[in-house]
């Protein structure tokens, strides 16, 4: 049934039933190129394997393993970047950026550049570090009408998306993390791969005074990592923290930046989609929660909670040097809104 007849159905059906249309919005011409690019990237990629590196780089879209992620240094299903000759790499790395902003890709690019430092700090006494040991899984067949996702996902570094009917994409679960948090010695001496996720959270809490403070802190020892963890469905925390409704004109400045930082990390289209939601759902319903100490080098948490998405952040481990920093969406975690909204418009058109 075409697109316009099945909008008229449910309308119809709808005013049946005394209840509202659900017809769903057309997506935004930004939002096509931008899933085009990372089409036609993942093509190029495929297009470069040989048949053993195809099998390990895909998965069926339904395949258990698309949910399966983690943030921890461990061995991974999918392609490896150890794996790829040297000119598969750049085309892997197109993939990743294809999805990113700038801001984002340099970001991906520290964090696995983190893996060599922490091999030359551990002196092969911890887990494996390499900075070559990201792999990049695509699920389903890249397509321009039908569903698909891909991720890249490695130690602090894990990336999902889902594309749906070629038209719509989620980019969560989105984890980064950062262990040195700042390297403290050697050439590098002094980068902070997180900073703005840091300083934003730190300036916010500060520019609080003791009244706001009271309901922003809800412990002086912060927990050991996120609470969400790697769970493969991310649920409402407790509702501690401040209104947004409650803070001043700078400080609500201050939280929207922060919340753009996480959301930011992806291309500037895909990112403004994922604002409009925030923005449709109210700010006046988000709350900025602290745990643990405000000073650098004091262990602390926070998160940022709405009604829509979830941000964790924590620097508690390696003496209060090493980040993790995730953004959640409760109903959009592996594309789980659009594919609903899909399998219900398919129904109808049946």
């Amino acid at each position: 049934m075409p697109h316009f007849q099945r909008s008229a159905v449910a309308v119809l059906a709808a005013l049946l039933l005394n209840q509202p249309p659900m017809v769903a919005a057309a997506p935004h011409k930004e939002t096509l190129v931008a899933i085009q690019d990372m089409r036609e990237s993942a093509d190029r990629f495929l297009a470069a394997l040989d048949a053993g590196q195809k099998s390990k780089a895909i998965f069926p879209f339904k395949d258990d393993e698309r949910l399966n992620w983690h943030f921890i240094p461990r061995e991974r299903k999918g392609l490896p970047f150890r794996d790829m000759v040297p000119a598969q790499r750049p085309l892997g790395m197109a993939l990743v950026n294809s999805a990113l902003s700038h801001r984002g890709q340099m970001k991906a690019a520290a964090i696995m550049s983190l893996e060599q430092i922490l091999l030359e700090l551990e002196q092969g006494k911890g887990p494996k570090r390499d900075p070559e040991m990201y792999f990049l899984t695509i699920f389903g067949t890249p397509s321009a009408n039908q569903t698909w996702g891909w991720r890249i996902e490695g130690h602090h570094l894990a990336m999902n998306f889902t594309i749906a009917r070629g038209t719509e994409i989620s980019a969560t679960p989105s984890f980064l993390g950062s262990n040195p948090a700042m390297i403290k010695e050697g050439p590098r001496a002094g980068l902070r791969t997180l900073a703005a996720e840091e300083d934003l959270g730190r300036q916010l809490v500060k520019s609080l005074n003791p009244a706001q403070s009271k309901v922003t802190i809800f412990t002086n020892t912060a927990p050991k990592d996120i609470f969400t963890a790697a769970d493969r469905k991310a649920k409402q925390l407790e509702p501690h923290g401040i209104l947004a409704s409650a803070l001043n004109e700078s400080q609500l400045g201050t939280l929207k930046a922060l919340v753009r930082e996480y959301v930011g990390r992806v291309r500037p289209e895909l990112a403004a989609v994922s604002m409009q939601k925030i923005e449709k759902a109210g700010w006046k319903h988000v709350r900025f929660a602290w745990a643990g100490g405000m000073d650098p080098g004091q262990g602390h948490y926070y998160r940022v909670q709405g009604p829509t998405f979830l941000l964790e952040y924590d620097n508690v481990q390696n003496n209060n040097n090493h980040v993790h920093a995730v953004w959640r969406d409760f109903d959009g975690d592996f594309g789980e809104d659009i594919l609903a909204q899909h399998h219900s418009e398919t129904s109808h058109a049946k």
